[in-house]
């Protein structure tokens, strides 16, 4: 039996030419990028190649992107930096953001390095756009604002650019976790007030264990990890070479077909949608699915019944891949705090369906005749 996999915002399958650039360096090209000889200099080229990609892709400048492990090492250190080496003071972040940024925040609080402040939420989830300015306007401490581009769970996103404005206007420091959207959506960073965004290349059919930390070339900040002169002295460690290279490609493929694919996956999306108002009684959606919204994610939420309170474990039984929140905490028996931070009714199970180009309106059609039966 097929596996139908609707938890793309988990994680996403290696395309097959992302894995055929990334074979020469897993097998002939194995030199150290940091050796002088030929082995390493065909290394050192292919991670400079790759980041003049990423770079052009995102209208950045090489020197601004650093590779790293993904977007949890790239969101600690970018919010550490502004700590440390950028003198930030106070914190204002949401509840809604990904455990890379709040488990960060939360440290840097208790250490007593800093003070912190969550933004007020909209009821469909989204960012109080007066109530960031009136805590921006009455800082009395260098801020850092950290807020994430597309939410992971329900989807939401931000206006990056306002965000930016307001950050400009009261000369706070920016970082936005952009892990569910680089590789999803247009970037042009030569025109957003920002300092520092994230990537991982397993949210859009790269590799896993390889991401990016954008720092903006007015930033000047010091290294997380301490021990050699890798990424231009700001990340020791030797490089992820074939990561790297499969980082860049699979960025390139994405961004090549960003506009069929987008509507495609938008368009599976809303045909779901359409199926659950029509076959599931009291069905409703967490956050803003029609409005300003990720196209590859659906929160669902589903009336609490005897059989649905085994729901994933049973669609898991059905291979169907699914989520009940961040798969991050998958296998940790708590309730995902994005929901909990929504206030939706304690009643209802909430399930992320997440989807990427390879799914169809057919497997929609599966899904749905199995929710009705679990249902």
């Amino acid at each position: 039996m097929q596996r139908i996999y609707f938890d793309n915002a988990a994680t996403t399958a290696l395309e097959p030419q992302v894995l055929e650039v990334m074979m020469p360096y897993l097998t002939e090209k194995f030199g150290n990028p940091s050796s002088i000889y030929s082995y390493g200099r065909e290394n050192r080229m292919a991670i400079e190649n790759a980041r003049k990609t990423v770079a052009r892709i995102l209208h950045a400048h090489p020197a601004e992107i650093f590779f790293t492990s993904g977007g949890t090492e790239s969101s600690n250190t970018a919010i550490s930096a502004a700590v440390y080496d950028l003198g930030c003071k106070h914190i204002i972040s949401s509840p809604l953001e990904h455990h890379a940024v709040l488990h960060t925040i939360d440290h840097l609080k208790r250490t007593g390095a800093v003070t912190v402040s969550h933004v007020k939420l909209l009821p469909n989830g989204h960012v109080d756009m007066d109530d960031l300015q009136e805590q921006l306007s009455s800082a009395t401490k260098k801020t850092l604002v950290s807020l994430m581009h597309a939410n992971n769970e329900i989807g939401n996103m931000l206006d990056i650019e306002a965000v930016g404005e307001l950050c400009r206007q009261y000369n706070a420091i920016f970082h936005s976790d952009t892990v569910q959207t680089v590789g999803h959506f247009p970037f042009d960073l030569k025109k957003l007030y920002i300092h520092f965004i994230t990537g991982a290349g397993h949210k859009f059919h790269g590799p896993k264990g390889v991401g990016i930390l954008y720092v903006n070339e007015n930033v000047k900040i010091q290294p997380y990890i301490h021990g050699g002169s890798q990424e231009r002295n700001m990340r020791a460690g030797t490089e992820n070479v074939y990561g790297i290279a499969g980082f860049a490609k699979a960025l390139e493929m994405a961004t090549a077909n960003y506009a069929q694919d987008s509507a495609y996956i938008n368009d599976i999306k809303m045909y779901m949608m359409e199926r659950l108002k029509k076959n599931i009684a009291q069905v409703s959606f967490n956050g803003d699915p029609c409005g300003k919204s990720l196209y590859t994610v659906l929160n669902v939420s589903l009336p609490k019944t005897e059989k649905a309170e085994m729901l994933l474990l049973n669609l898991d039984i059905n291979n169907i891949c699914a989520s009940g929140g961040s798969a991050c905490t998958s296998g940790a028996e708590q309730g995902s705090h994005v929901i909990g931070a929504l206030n939706s009714n304690k009643d209802n199970i909430a399930v992320r369906f997440s989807f990427c180009k390879h799914n169809t309106k057919e497997e929609v059609d599966f899904v749905i005749d199995k929710l009705q039966e679990l249902i």
